[in-house]
């Protein structure tokens, strides 16, 4: 009978810090999910991004489709015009251009 008592004051002792430390590691995998994972991946599309905006004509490109070619017009801010071989012009979505090989300068 007296033991029952005991056990039961112990298990009500320290309520109001056991949900910080329930909730601690949720926390702690959130953090690092975010500095691994959300953050550089944010960091890589706005890369992209720029990349694929300061993109002329004449630079030599890849696209994600593995096309190698250069550019021979940028016809709007969605399509390029690539030339993969002599007389042979392709148009692509800028956005599927995966690399700048070269950039000529002019």
């Amino acid at each position: 009978m007296f033991i029952s008592q005991a056990y039961a004051q112990a298990a009500s002792s320290g309520g109001g810090s056991s949900f910080l430390i329930q909730i601690a590691p949720l926390i702690l995998i959130f953090a690092v999910f975010y500095f691994l994972l959300i953050r550089p991946q944010q960091k890589k599309m706005k890369d992209h991004k720029a990349m694929v905006g300061s993109l002329v004509k004449g630079d030599k490109v890849v696209t994600a489709g593995g096309l190698m070619g250069i550019i021979y017009k940028i016809e709007d801010e969605k399509i390029a015009t690539l030339e993969i071989s002599d007389n042979v012009k392709v148009k692509v979505v800028r956005s599927t251009i995966a690399e700048v090989l070269r950039k000529d300068s002019k």
